[in-house]
């Protein structure tokens, strides 16, 4: 990316916990530079050449639900790139675009936002991110028993700040197929239990969690608590030009940290291929 736009990008630096210096980020060092004719296509290049060369076999990868608006291009324009990048650069994988929605964002805005997207029947999974605290998540359950109707697995982020009841509300109210990072979980052993036994998986990113200060290191990620309590747990990037590492970087630093074996290892990455 930083060949395409022929500038350096200054990197994420966060300063306390929090996803505002995300957001900050975007706003400051990235946005900018998003007006360049050309530049979805050549990110959406960037993502598949780094899930290609991290040997990645099946890619779930969130589009925001105003990527086109922000981007001046429609959403006919956003699904023929998708298809066309990932036919020509990575046609291997199994490719599982979702669409992201953010909390700040009002249901009825949202929903407008998603109406146009419906008729390509090619996005597979919805995803609910930014600050867990904007607003109460019972307010999402109208868009997402919409999207559950019409065949969209269900997915958002809890507990990557909140808590474990946070992750409960959100998998209870929502009726959510995987939940975005839940590491919250890991502090109540009868929420733990309760996702172990529904088997919903915890899609984790410890670069992503370490890079905003939510954990202070890979030995001391709570991804080995909710392994050892049952839970199923894969491993993400969350974003690889935002936190510097793919999938096999964080695989390598678990093991090297000594969190997990080979063998609990590749457990995990079975999780993620295995997961429908």
């Amino acid at each position: 990316m930083e060949k395409f736009y022929g500038t350096r990008l200054g990197k994420l630096k966060a300063g306390k916990q929090g996803i505002l210096h995300v957001n900050n980020w975007i706003v400051n060092v990235y946005r900018p530079l998003m007006e360049r004719p050309g530049v979805f296509e050549n990110a959406m290049k960037a993502a598949f050449m780094q899930a290609k060369h991290d040997g990645v076999s099946i890619l779930e990868m969130s589009i925001d639900i105003y990527m086109g608006k922000l981007l001046n291009i429609s959403p006919a324009k956003i699904v023929e790139t998708l298809d066309h990048v990932h036919k020509s650069i990575a046609p291997e994988i199994d490719f599982r675009p979702e669409i992201g929605f953010k909390r700040t964002f009002s249901v009825r805005s949202l929903l407008s936002a998603f109406e146009p997207y419906l008729d390509f029947n090619y996005f597979k999974a919805i995803d609910l991110y930014d600050d867990e605290s904007a607003q109460p998540i019972k307010n999402f359950y109208e868009i997402f028993r919409f999207a559950k109707k019409n065949g969209y697995r269900c997915k958002a982020h809890a507990g990557e700040f909140g808590d474990a009841e946070s992750v409960r509300e959100a998998v209870d109210i929502l009726e959510l197929d995987a939940v975005q990072h839940g590491i919250g979980a890991a502090d109540s052993p009868e929420v733990m239990k309760w996702l172990a036994d529904l088997q919903i998986p915890l899609h984790t990113s410890p670069a992503s969690n370490i890079g905003l200060k939510r954990v202070r290191s890979y030995l001391t990620h709570p991804i080995r608590i909710l392994f050892d309590n049952g839970v199923k747990v894969t491993i993400n990037t969350d974003d690889v030009m935002l936190f510097d590492k793919g999938n096999s970087e964080q695989y390598l630093k678990l093991f090297n940290c000594g969190l997990f074996t080979p063998e609990e290892l590749d457990h995990i990455r079975l999780n993620g291929i295995l997961s429908d």
